[in-house]
């Protein structure tokens, strides 16, 4: 791992057949809630999680550290209650009435110049709508973070260079697809967790944990399988990025 960015570990959940959804792209309920526990002790175990719109948009809601214990293991460690949850996006075409924007957490927006400009017109016309109201829907980021590439794309390495300066030193990556590809052809990824759940999803549009273009054999980033274990009928498989220097 590069000492300039986060630690960065992946945590997806998919069915044996290598999908995260089905192909209407719906929320993947699939995961049991031992999964769920476990995603839950991930997120826990980080400063910030990290997550794409397409993502959000599919759940509307982000999952929030509630165990008792992993609460108090944050808090004796003199980190808040919950991690920031960082949406990446290059659009922000967030709709700003999911429920996501009530929950108890630090939300942080990173995208590129247009997608600040988008966001902020979006946060115009929901206070012109609702009027009155709108101190019902708390639509905002505490911080909004632009990094860009010549082609106006995101600069997901600056980013996490930046982050790591604000002493984000874990990072989890919930998704989806095109995310996790990104950062592959990046190298920016440490470590892999994802879970086998025993169905078969199916579906040739059905998304995968690594979208994008995909990798030829000889230039595929090459794991290392550092656990596996088996609860009931799901398996959890936990991977190490292998590098030249490993």
């Amino acid at each position: 791992m590069s000492q300039h960015r986060p630690h960065t570990t992946v945590v997806l959940a998919m069915s044996a057949d290598g999908k995260i959804a089905d192909f209407k792209r719906s929320p993947a309920r699939f995961g049991s809630r031992v999964d769920k526990a476990h995603l839950e002790k991930q997120i826990a175990a980080s400063d910030a999680v990290l997550f794409g719109a397409g993502t959000l948009n599919a759940y509307g809601t982000t999952l929030t550290v509630t165990d008792p214990t992993l609460v108090e293991v944050r808090v004796q460690g003199g980190k808040p209650r919950q991690p920031v949850h960082i949406v990446i996006t290059n659009s922000a075409s967030l709709n700003p009435e999911i429920r996501f924007f009530k929950q108890p957490v630090r939300r942080w927006l990173l995208t590129t110049t247009a997608g600040e400009i988008s966001w902020k017109e979006r946060l115009q016309t929901l206070s012109s709508t609702l009027a009155n109201r709108v101190q019902e829907y708390p639509s905002e980021f505490e911080q909004i973070l632009v990094f860009e590439t010549p082609t106006r794309k995101i600069d997901i390495s600056a980013a996490l260079k930046y982050l790591a300066t604000l002493h984000i030193t874990r990072l989890a990556v919930l998704g989806g697809g095109e995310l996790v590809a990104s950062l592959l052809e990046l190298d920016l990824i440490d470590e892999f967790w994802l879970t086998i759940c025993p169905l078969i999803l199916g579906g040739n549009t059905a998304p995968t944990p690594v979208e994008g273009k995909g990798f030829l054999p000889d230039l595929a980033p090459k794991l290392q399988l550092i656990e596996v274990h088996t609860v009931e009928q799901e398996v959890f498989l936990h991977y190490r990025l292998q590098r030249t220097a490993d």
